[in-house]
């Protein structure tokens, strides 16, 4: 499996690849799956939205989606 933190990346020669797959998110699926990695997935998804916020962008991972805290604006 080919995956990369907050899913960066992607294969510029192929048309309308849009890039990886998230790393967070793949851990989260082998965790659900009952399969150990060793991967701190609160760290991992923490360094995701760090790279995210580095680049001003939004992360495209499912997973960062579901373990941040939602926001409100007034």
């Amino acid at each position: 499996m080919d995956a990369s933190a907050g899913g960066l990346g992607g294969c510029p020669y192929a048309k309308s690849a849009t890039g990886n797959l998230a790393t967070e998110d793949l851990v989260w699926m082998l965790d659900g799956l009952g399969i150990e990695t060793g991967v701190d997935l609160d760290e991992l998804t923490a360094t995701s939205v760090w790279l995210a916020e580095q680049l001003g962008r939004p992360s495209p991972s499912r997973t960062v989606r579901a373990l941040s805290p939602v926001s409100h604006k007034e």
